[in-house]
């Protein structure tokens, strides 16, 4: 009853804000862990392996920064609105143009190019939430945002599981223009940002001056969200693979175990992202990432599809509880005047500095004789720590006003 007290307190702009952005980034997360779904099949296509196609999901985080930079950039220029509409409509028609790829060579540069327009949307719809919403409301906004990403990560498994039989992985590319629609929602129902409004026309710093100025939290924010793209990805990118590969599970029960692992994610995200603004940002963080690592044992070494299920349901409470805090906690420590780059571009930096992870762990994999199971136990365990470390020592911003001066990061 308390979120749905919290959610009652919106106002209509507000609540479209939040359901815009929440959609952007459900459909956006749709269209790439399709991806995930069939590196099998585009391999034996395209007469491959599956480490070799794998390269396209790190090619994808690759271009995110740029992406996420560019957009960024026009967001804090033209708005956060126009800018998100564009995005969308951009990534939309790659992942559609993905299906029709002749080659490994051409999907791979889809990918990438998939990749640039997947950036900007995740630093835009959050700026936009978070200007557009009471500073009560964040935590329990910021589990809801984030975990659009797991939502559209339960999406594809199951249009994987109802439709990959039938309609084969060029099919499944062919679903993704459906996010386009999103468009039209956006273009009717949603306002510009109060806090972009309040700025628009201030005489204000260029990007570079505001990174320069805030280098060192900047520098830190990208390190945090390298682990935190470790974790994320580590527990998820290779997972059906882990699943099909070495346990020999069928399409449906993949699909299944995924639905599963993101209802958890999705559990987790909001829980968590609540937690957070009564305990703290920090404090929320630090629990998700040690749960997380206590799970390991379940998760990706044990065997049955039932234990396996319970694992992944568990891990991904944890992993996406602690990104549930994420679009607050980097909102909040962005200053005033570059909200639509800082996060988003810090964000996708760190996928940019982890995007060899699914290439990593097919590695591992295979100096270990196929044993996925491995190499996703490594990495999980030590990202958590990691993250649990660099949270704890890091600043906090819970509650700042947004249209100030952007000086009142406190370490809390």
């Amino acid at each position: 009853m308390g979120l749905l007290a919290e959610w009652q307190q919106l106002d209509r702009r507000q609540r479209s804000a939040c359901i815009a952005s929440f959609l952007g980034w459900t459909l956006d997360a749709f269209d790439f862990f399709l991806m995930v779904f069939v590196l099998g099949a585009v391999a034996r296509e395209f007469g491959t392996d599956v480490k070799t196609v794998a390269f396209a999901i790190t090619l994808t985080l690759a271009m995110r920064p740029l992406g996420a930079l560019a957009f960024g950039l026009l967001a804090d220029r033209y708005g956060r609105r126009p800018v998100l509409m564009i995005d969308i409509l951009l990534f939309s028609v790659l992942e559609l143009a993905s299906a029709f790829a002749p080659s490994l060579v051409v999907l791979l540069v889809l990918r990438a190019a998939f990749g640039f327009a997947m950036g900007g949307e995740w630093g835009i719809g959050a700026s936009l939430v978070m200007e557009s919403i009471p500073a009560r409301t964040r935590g329990l906004a910021s589990g809801i945002l984030q975990e659009g990403y797991a939502f559209g990560y339960l999406l594809a498994a199951v249009v994987y599981g109802l439709l990959f039989n039938t309609i084969g992985w060029r099919g499944m590319f062919a679903v993704g223009i459906v996010p386009a629609l999103l468009v039209l929602y956006i273009r009717q129902g949603v306002e510009e940002s109060p806090a972009w409004e309040r700025m628009r026309g201030k005489p204000r710093p260029s990007f570079l001056a505001s990174i320069r100025g805030h280098w060192k939290l900047f520098a830190y924010v990208v390190v945090l969200m390298t682990a935190f793209n470790f974790f994320s990805h580590g527990t998820q990118d290779l997972y059906p693979t882990f699943l099909q590969a070495q346990h020999h599970f069928s399409t449906g029960t993949v699909s299944l175990i995924t639905i599963v692992a993101n209802i958890g994610a999705i559990t987790g995200g909001v829980f968590f992202g609540t937690l957070s603004q009564r305990i703290g940002r920090r404090t929320a963080i630090v629990i998700a990432a040690l749960f997380g690592l206590l799970m390991i044992p379940l998760w990706s070494l044990a065997s049955g599809a039932v234990v396996l299920g319970l694992g992944a349901f568990l891990m991904q409470v944890a992993v996406q509880g602690a990104w549930g805090v994420i679009p607050a906690h980097l909102n909040e420590l962005s200053p005033d005047e570059v909200r639509g780059t800082f996060p988003g571009f810090a964000y996708q930096l760190g996928n940019f500095l982890a995007s060899a992870n699914a290439t990593i762990q097919a590695w591992i994999a295979d100096k270990r004789g196929g044993n996925y199971g491995f190499a996703l136990a490594v990495v999980a365990a030590l990202v958590a720590v990691v993250i649990a470390f660099l949270t704890a020592a890091g600043p906090e911003a819970r509650g700042v006003t947004f249209g100030g001066t952007g000086d009142d990061i406190a370490g809390e």
